[in-house]
């Protein structure tokens, strides 16, 4: 006799896949704003006309949130789970991938969702 085969459904995948930072825990979710996926880096990186620089006008460490204005003036909201707003303090000089929402802070990239 066999036995039938434990299928789950897609629900209870997407809760057992919950992002543990909101716990204090590394980042497990490649959604916006959360880790940073090889594949989104590589594309970003291989799409270099896309960059724009930016200077960071204000950073939230506790939510996560910062504001970088653009050289041509556009301000761009942004947050992210991973600390890009404890790395990136107000003046600090950024490039951003807005495409593949990618936040550059020196040689860190981020992965960052718009608010």
């Amino acid at each position: 006799m066999s036995t039938p085969l434990n299928r789950l459904s897609p629900t209870s995948v997407r809760e057992r896949s919950a992002c543990m930072c909101a716990q204090g825990d590394g980042c497990s979710s490649f959604a916006p704003g959360h880790a940073l996926h090889l594949i989104q880096a590589r594309i970003a990186s291989a799409t270099p006309s896309e960059w724009v620089d930016g200077i960071v006008e204000s950073a939230d460490a506790v939510g996560g949130e910062l504001v970088v204005r653009t050289l041509d003036g556009d301000a761009h909201a942004l947050w992210n789970s991973a600390g890009a707003a404890l790395e990136a303090a107000p003046g600090t000089p950024v490039a951003l991938h807005r495409r593949y929402g990618v936040l550059a802070v020196g040689r860190t990239q981020f992965n960052v969702a718009a608010v």
